[in-house]
């Protein structure tokens, strides 16, 4: 049985059936116009071409949500413009484009586990975990009476990826990213 879903339920990461394709919801604003009604305004990514749109909703609308069937997996290797996973119930090879995975290429370290988005035996994506211990390969030194305003300073990931780190933070040293907002949360514990 579908479940359905409108425009209010609308939030980032809600996959849903649109136009004949699949598409999942990168971020939303919802929007009241004067004397119409509200709207809902919203970016989202087609699961099977990788393709972006923007797209507004009037309040409302339904739509048919896509609920996938999880499969643990994990992270291998990049080959050329492919990543490549291992499932890790059948040990079989699958490899993902960057288009498919979006933003999460930005997270892919050796070794890590994620889940495969399935959909009628078809992987249409992974989930990641909530953060990820990444190692910081590039960030300028702090120097003393840095910390008297606040904030912080850029640093680069073992990925390429830039973060706003704290000042005492140093190349090296590996640190929790959130990989829902891409934030710092704090330095790893040492095992």
């Amino acid at each position: 049985m579908a479940q359905i879903v409108d425009t209010s339920d609308f939030r980032p990461g809600l996959k849903i059936k649109w136009e004949g394709g699949m598409w999942v919801i990168l971020e939303c604003s919802h929007h009241k116009m004067g004397r119409g009604g509200a709207i809902v305004r919203g970016k989202l990514r087609n699961l099977e071409t990788g393709s972006s749109v923007d797209q507004s909703f009037k309040s409302g609308e339904r739509f048919e949500r896509i609920i996938f069937d999880e499969r643990p997996a994990q992270y291998q290797y990049k080959d050329g413009d492919s990543y490549v996973f291992m499932d890790m119930e059948s040990y079989d090879q699958v490899y993902l484009s960057e288009d498919m995975l979006g933003d999460a290429v930005k997270y892919l370290i050796d070794d890590l586990e994620v889940n495969f988005d399935m959909y009628e035996g078809r992987v249409m994506g992974i989930e990641l975990p909530n953060s990820v211990a990444m190692q910081i390969t590039d960030t300028p030194p702090g120097f003393k009476g840095d910390t008297a305003s606040g904030g912080g300073k850029p640093a680069t990931t073992e990925t390429g990826l830039v973060i706003t780190v704290p000042f005492f933070v140093e190349n090296g040293e590996t640190v929790l990213v959130d990989t829902r907002t891409g934030e710092y949360l704090e330095r790893a514990k040492k095992s």
